[in-house]
């Protein structure tokens, strides 16, 4: 039947909290009752979530997830970024509520996508509508290759710990061998981890590991990516 769509309905522990979250990301009310049960319906353009009261729920267990296909998904976590900033002057990459930065992963088709865990810990999974057709550089080390299983556990998984698990193993063991471009880029993903698990000392190391490379020119247009993305994560220290 054409014509058809659906909506999530998520868990969330306090319909107040959670719609001063999404506002701060753009968001706005269309509903709002207390009566028989606590529920809103907060939406942002041509999609809407809708959140559902549960007294004594564990934002670290829940469950409560969904995807969201958008067409660019670099200018929505731009947008989100921004609403984080001026709401707590950084963007939230630690603990609940966060955000991770858009990353394309082996796993979806080589989308770029991000999630947002929102403060009930529901992870709103966001990926571009279309895939990306290009075909994606194989990585040629071992450095880089561990760095796509640790971005699918780190991503998709949520799995930071183990993310960080194996690119400080691989890291220890052929991270001199890595091309400069390969081994910034597990660098910065790596720094990345590290805020997330609050290691705010770890990331700092990692992120000066980085300023102080020594790249010709060719190399530093490789690593022009990592470069940006260390920036944005050093405002964050």
């Amino acid at each position: 039947m054409s014509g058809a769509y659906t909506i999530p309905l998520l868990p969330c522990r306090s319909i107040d909290e959670t719609a001063e979250f999404y506002r701060m990301l753009g968001f706005r009310t269309t509903h709002h009752q207390t009566r028989p049960n606590p529920y809103i319906v907060m939406a942002r353009e041509d999609w809407q979530l809708h959140f559902f009261g549960v007294d004594e729920l564990d934002p670290e267990t829940t469950y409560g997830t969904c995807l969201v296909f958008v067409p660019d998904t670099g200018v929505l976590w731009d947008e989100f970024a921004a609403g984080m900033r001026e709401v707590h002057g950084k963007v939230l990459v630690a603990g609940i509520p966060r955000v991770t930065r858009p990353r394309k992963r082996a796993n979806t088709g080589n989308r770029a996508g991000f999630s947002l865990t929102d403060p009930s810990g529901n992870v709103i999974r966001i990926f571009p509508q279309q895939e990306d057709t290009a075909e994606p550089e194989a990585p040629q080390g071992k450095l880089g290759k561990t760095l796509e299983r640790a971005i699918v556990f780190g991503e998709a998984k949520g799995d930071t710990a183990q993310a960080i698990k194996l690119l400080d193993s691989t890291l220890a063991r052929s991270g001199a061998e890595a091309s400069k471009p390969e081994r910034l880029d597990a660098l910065v993903y790596r720094a990345e981890l590290a805020l997330r698990m609050g290691d705010n000392e770890k990331a700092a190391a990692l992120l000066k590991e980085v300023e102080r490379a020594e790249l010709d020119e060719g190399e530093r247009e490789a690593a022009a990516g990592a470069f940006a993305t260390a920036a944005e994560l050093a405002k964050l220290l």
